[in-house]
Formats: C-alpha cells, structure tokens, sequence
C-alpha cells in the first residue's frame, strides 16, 4: 500500500490527478508469422501477433506488465482475462482504501486511468464517450485525464524510439520474442531509474510536454516507422460499467471543476 500511496502522490504532483495508481495501455507486439501457430496470432490488421499490456507510474516506469495473449483477441477480454485484471477484480492490489480529496469530500477510490478501449469500473477511470456534445465539465476531465494517462503512451514510445528491435517486426519464435520484450521492459526500468533527473535515456523533447499554446508532441511520435511492432489495440474490454463506477468518474469530474481546478484548464476547454 505504501507503494501505491507514493505512485499516487507522484501523480498528483506532476500530472495532477488524484488518486490515480497508474497508467494503464496495451499493445500488438507485431512478430513473423509463427510456424503451426493457426489463427491464434493472427489479428484484424492482418499480421501475427500477441499483447503486451502495461501498466507504468508518473515517471515512465512500468510496474505490471502482461505479455502473452493472443493477438487475434483484438477486442474485448483482454484486459478482463489478464493476470492483472483478474487481480484488480478480485480485490487482491493491496490498493490503499478509499479517502476524501479534501475535509469532508466524499470517500474516492483509487485508480488507474486508460483511454476508450478500457472498461470504466470502481476501479479504472475512462474519458467522457464522444467529442461533440461534451459540456466545459467533462471536457476538463477528459484534459486531466488525458495528461495523466499520456504517461503510458510515452512509455511505449520510449522503448519503440529506444530500443531498435522493436523498429520491424520481430523475426523470431514466439517464446523468444515474449522474452526480449520481458528483458526490454526490465532494461527500460533499470536505466530509467538511473536516469531521472539526469535526461540522458529520456531527454526533454523525447516525451509529450505542455507549452505555452497546448501539447508539444514528444520526438518519438516523429519517428515511429509504420512497420514499427508496436501496433495500438482496438478495445480491451466491452464497454459496459456499473452504475457506481459511473458516479465515481462523476465525482472526479466535479472535484476537478471545483475544489481541485487548476489555472491553466480552462485553456483546454
């Protein structure tokens, strides 16, 4: 629990949002097409593949990963089959109990934050669905949200930018290739660990940032080639949510327009 406190309050001190215990995004780990493995690997974009599925903190450091799952499970399941997910819902994270955000709020949980393809439950937060016809409110949450969540994004960017390999696809067996992936992971979270406050691995301009006029696109979205093995995945889970887990996003929407605002949010609205 001391663990998920400190990940927390890192979270809230640079990317400020409250309570949130990680990032959480899954990728096509893109490979040669394995022989006898069947349609096991094969997925909608017509390559052979299996998922990674991560989990990092505020500093582009990964605490849970899930290598494995078929790539032809494009969609749905993914997240709710993992290790991991499995884990969330059984209530076996040693997550801290929920507490207010202020004197007298209302008791909330503690999160991980995803993007649409993740389900919204009691305990991962999800965007507002849609674009258009979103009020001031929940635009803003989707804003901090988003910054919180381009952590995970900005990890996977760094070991596609960093670690040559994963450039092309993967030309090996699957149990070698599941296996350098583990050994980059583990690389990445040694050095990275080394690095902070020093920027050598991890420069300035690698990553997203704010600036004056919106986001500035990290260096690494430049420089993915299209036959990276990194491809996005679709949807993890169905989008179906607990009436509960809909009033603790509606809680942290009104928290962040209200006692937790910050100045510069409503430039983003």
């Amino acid at each position: 629990k001391e663990k998920w406190l400190n990940i927390s309050k890192e979270f809230e001190e640079v990317w400020n949002f409250n309570h949130c215990i990680g990032a959480i995004d899954g990728k096509h780990v893109v490979i040669q097409c394995p022989e006898n493995a069947g349609s096991s690997y094969f997925n909608y974009k017509n390559s052979h593949s299996f998922v990674l599925l991560a989990v990092c903190d505020a500093n582009y450091i990964f605490t849970f990963v899930d290598i494995g799952a078929y790539g032809r499970r494009s969609d749905g399941g993914i997240f709710r089959d993992s290790f991991l997910g499995q884990k969330f819902r059984t209530n076996e994270m040693n997550v801290p109990d929920p507490k207010p955000f202020y004197f007298e709020g209302n008791s909330m949980p503690y999160v991980l934050v995803g993007d649409e393809a993740f389900p919204l439950t009691e305990y991962l937060m999800r965007p507002f669905p849609g674009k258009q016809g979103l009020n001031q409110d929940k635009i803003i949450y989707n804003y901090r949200l988003s910054r919180a969540r381009r952590t995970i994004e900005n990890a996977f960017g760094i070991l596609s930018s960093q670690w040559r390999i994963l450039r092309r696809p993967i030309n090996c067996s699957i149990e070698t290739a599941m296996k350098i992936v583990q050994a980059i992971v583990c690389l990445h979270n040694y050095i990275r660990i080394q690095d902070i406050g020093v920027n050598e691995y991890i420069t300035e301009n690698m990553v997203d940032r704010d600036g004056c006029d919106g986001l500035i696109e990290g260096s690494w979205r430049r420089n993915i080639d299209i036959n990276s093995a990194f491809q996005d995945i679709r949807r993890c889970s169905t989008n179906n949510s607990s009436r509960k887990a809909a009033r603790i996003r509606d809680d942290f929407c009104e928290y962040f327009n209200s006692e937790g605002a910050i100045p510069w949010q409503f430039q983003h609205c």
